[in-house]
């Protein structure tokens, strides 16, 4: 007897040290599909070490459809000096295409949304590619509002070598 599935069954769960290699493959899922795979430079024992090493910076939440892992959400705690209280940071929520719309995204937000509520955060944030509609159009349904006056910084590579390397007095 074949079965369909009408409502598949949806579960998320912390990641395990043995899903590393899992994690790694949905990263380059995740690097694929932003069009951003020359950038992607995620290794396994960088990640274990992040995830379960002495002391673990961020955390992943592995998510399931019908016994199938098909996404991920990776996130770490940050700070708000205005509101001071933690927050939690999600820097990477992903599901596979093939899956999207079955609920997976939803249950990844929920479950980091009741994770920065039990941990008495006042926010939780994350980045979105302005080209990627159907995200914000998720994200909007759930009540996120996009921070307009607010423009994402970053140094890397070189230039974060270099302003490392200046002396506190140093004025370019």
């Amino acid at each position: 007897m074949n079965e369909t599935h009408d409502h598949p069954s949806v579960r998320v769960r912390s990641a395990e040290p043995d899903d590393i290699p899992l994690l790694c493959g949905l990263i380059r899922d995740l690097a694929v599909y932003e069009k951003l795979e020359h950038e992607c430079r995620a290794d396994e024992a960088g990640l274990a070490a992040a995830l379960f090493g002495p002391m673990p910076i961020v955390g992943a939440l592995i998510g399931e459809v019908d016994g199938k892992p098909e996404g991920f959400a990776l996130y770490f705690t940050n700070f708000s000096t205005f509101l001071c209280k933690p927050g939690l940071y999600l820097e990477d929520l992903f599901v596979r295409p093939g899956v999207r719309g079955k609920g997976l995204g939803k249950a990844l937000l929920t479950r980091l949304a009741r994770l920065a509520v039990d941990r008495g955060c006042g926010r939780l944030e994350w980045s979105v590619l302005d080209w990627n509609e159907p995200a914000l159009g998720f994200y909007r349904s759930l009540g996120a509002v996009p921070m307009s006056e607010w423009t994402v910084q970053r140094l890397c590579g070189p230039a974060l070598e270099k302003v490392a390397a200046m002396s506190p007095n140093q004025a370019e």
